[in-house]
C-alpha cells in the first residue's frame, strides 16, 4: 500500500501527492499525524491546532459527501514510529507529501524519516509547495521561475481514475489503537477565523468580489484591515488554499470587477509570501541567529518588566497595547501593525528579537515561519540590508486609528477618554484627569519609556554598527544569495 501523509496541505483541490497517489493505481491510506513534540514546541498554541482540527472535519466531510467510504485517517505519535508500525503490516511502497519549510524541529523530523525510508526501500514522493524551491544556489530566474508555476493548471486530483482501494484505519484497527488520537477542537473558538477548505474559499470569493475593493486603502488601518484585507493567510498557511488557487482565482477576477489596481496590489503581495519563504528555505538558521553576523555584537539585556508589560498590552501606549490584545485574543493583526508592534520591543524597548517572535508566532493564528522569522529580522534591523524602520506608535495611531475607535474597541480603561487625548493619555493635566476621571497610573499605566530618549539612542545602536566591517561583509555575502544579481547586458 502508498500512503498520502497530509501536513500542512490540508485541502483536497489542486493537491499533487494525493493526485499522484491515485494515478499510481496503489491503494493508499490518506494520514494526518498529532505529533506531540511538535504540538508541544514553543512557537505554537492551542488556537493552531484547533485551526487544523477544524480543517480535518472539513476534509472528512466533503469526502464522505462524495463517497461514505473516503476518509482522512488521523493518528497521535511520533511520525517515524508510526511509519514503521505500517510498513511492518502493510509493506509500505510509497509515500506522497508535499515539501515543507518549517521549523527546524520538523526538518530534523524529514530528515529522520528520509534516512528510514531509504534503509526500507519506501520511495518518498515530495511535492513542491508554492513555488518555494529546496536547494536553490541563488536567486537568479526564481521570479520568473514562481511566476510560471503560478499559471500552470491545478494539480487536480481525479477520483474516477482510482484503481485500487482507498483505506481507512478505525477503532478495530490495531495501529489506530495503538496510536489513539485526541480530539483538539476548542470550545471557545469563537474569536478566531474557522477552519478549513470551505470556509477557505468563502473568504477568498468575498474578497475578491467585494471586500477587495478597499484593501489599498485599508491595508494599514488595524480596525478597517480586519475587513479590507483579504484575511486569506491562516488559510494559506495551513495549507486550506495554494498560491496558486489564489493567484489564479485573483487574476480571473480583475476581468470582472472595477477594483482592478486593488487586485494589482494584492497579488504582488503574493509573490512576497513565498519571495520570504524561500528567503528561509535557503537559511533557516534565522530560527535561532541574526541574519547578518555583523550584529551579534549588539550587547541586549533582557528586561522582564518590559517584555512582560509589551506582552500584556500595557505599555502605556494605546496603539501598542491594543495591537497586543487584540491579536492575543483573535490571532489577527495587520501587517503595518505586526510591524510596529515588533518594532517597538525590539528598537524603543531594545529586547532582543527572539523573545518577541517566539510570543507572536504562539498568538499568530496564520504562523507561517518562512515568513515569520525574515520578517521579524527585517523589522528588527539585523539583516544589514533593509531600511530600518522604527515606528513612532504615537504617530501611527494619528494616522491609522486617528478617533480612536480601535484603541478603544481593545483598551477598555480608555473608552471613555476624550478624543483629543487618545493617542497621547499622559498629556492630561491632573484637573483634566479629574474632569474626566480618569487617573493616569491607576485607570491606565504610564508610558514605560521615553520615546523619544529611546528611539535616538536606538538608532544610534543600529546604525552606528552598519558601518563595521563584519557587517558590510556580510551583508554583501547576503545580497548575492538572496538577491537577484545584476546580468550582463
Amino acid at each position: 500500500m502508498n500512503i498520502v501523509w497530509f501536513k500542512r496541505d490540508l485541502r483536497l483541490s489542486d493537491h499533487a501527492a494525493l493526485k499522484a497517489a491515485i494515478e499510481d493505481g496503489e491503494s493508499f491510506l490518506m494520514l494526518y499525524i498529532w505529533e506531540p513534540n511538535i504540538m508541544a514546541d514553543s512557537h505554537y498554541s492551542p488556537r493552531h491546532w484547533n485551526f487544523v482540527q477544524q480543517s480535518l472535519n472539513d476534509l472528512n466531510r466533503q469526502l464522505s459527501e462524495a463517497n461514505p467510504l473516503l476518509r482522512i485517517t488521523i493518528l497521535q505519535g511520533n511520525a517515524k514510529e508510526i511509519f514503521h508500525a505500517i510498513h511492518q503490516k502493510y509493506q509500505l511502497k510509497k509515500v506522497f507529501s508535499y515539501e515543507e519549510t518549517g521549523l527546524r524541529i520538523t526538518y530534523d523530523r524529514d530528515k529522520e524519516l528520509s534516512l528510514f525510508f531509504k534503509e526500507t526501500a519506501i520511495e518518498w514522493w515530495e511535492f513542491q509547495t508554492n513555488g518555494v524551491v529546496r536547494k536553490l544556489k541563488n536567486r537568479d530566474n526564481w521570479a520568473e521561475y514562481w511566476k510560471e508555476q503560478m499559471q500552470k493548471p491545478w494539480d487536480v486530483p481525479n477520483w474516477t481514475k482510482l484503481r485500487g482501494d482507498c483505506l481507512v484505519f478505525d477503532e478495530s484497527n490495531e495501529i489506530y489503537k495503538r496510536f489513539l488520537p485526541n480530539d483538539y477542537l476548542l470550545k471557545d473558538a469563537n474569536n478566531f477565523q474557522p477552519g478549513g477548505e470551505t470556509y477557505a474559499h468563502r473568504y477568498l470569493q468575498s474578497f475578491l468580489s467585494e471586500r477587495a475593493k478597499n484593501y489599498s486603502k485599508h491595508i494599514s488601518k488595524p480596525l478597517e484591515s480586519r475587513k479590507g484585507c483579504s484575511r486569506l493567510s491562516p488559510y494559506i498557511a495551513w495549507g486550506n488554499l495554494s498560491i496558486r488557487q489564489v493567484y489564479q482565482y485573483a487574476q480571473n477576477a480583475k476581468k470582472k470587477v472595477a477594483h482592478r489596481r486593488d487586485l494589482d496590489n494584492f497579488i504582488s503581495r503574493l509573490h512576497w509570501h513565498c519571495h520570504f519563504i524561500q528567503k528561509f528555505e535557503l537559511e533557516d538558521r534565522m530560527e535561532f541567529e541574526n541574519l547578518n553576523r555583523g550584529y551579534d555584537n549588539i550587547e541586549r539585556i533582557d528586561n522582564e518588566y518590559f517584555i512582560e508589560r509589551w506582552q500584556s498590552g500595557l505599555t502605556g501606549y494605546p496603539l501598542i497595547d491594543a495591537c497586543m490584545r487584540c491579536v492575543c485574543q483573535t490571532g489577527y493583526l495587520n501587517f503595518r501593525m505586526r510591524a510596529m508592534v515588533v518594532s517597538f520591543l525590539t528598537h524603543q524597548l531594545f529586547q532582543h528579537w527572539k523573545t518577541g517572535a517566539v510570543f507572536l508566532a504562539q498568538q499568530f493564528l496564520d504562523f507561517e515561519v518562512g515568513i515569520h522569522y525574515p520578517q521579524f529580522q527585517m523589522q528588527a534591523g539585523v539583516t544589514g540590508m533593509n531600511t530600518v524602520r522604527m515606528y513612532n506608535p504615537v504617530k501611527q495611531s494619528q494616522d491609522h486609528d486617528p478617533n480612536g475607535i480601535f484603541i478603544k474597541t481593545w483598551v477598555k480603561e480608555l473608552e471613555n477618554c476624550p478624543e483629543n487625548f487618545i493617542h497621547e493619555p499622559w498629556k492630561m493635566t491632573p484637573m483634566e484627569q479629574e474632569l474626566y476621571n480618569f487617573r493616569l497610573g491607576e485607570n491606565y499605566p504610564f508610558p514605560i519609556i521615553d520615546l523619544e530618549e529611546a528611539t535616538k539612542k536606538a538608532k544610534e545602536q543600529i546604525w552606528g554598527i552598519r558601518k563595521q566591517q563584519l557587517v558590510r561583509v556580510e551583508n554583501k555575502r547576503i545580497l548575492n544569495k538572496h538577491v537577484v544579481r545584476n546580468r550582463k547586458r
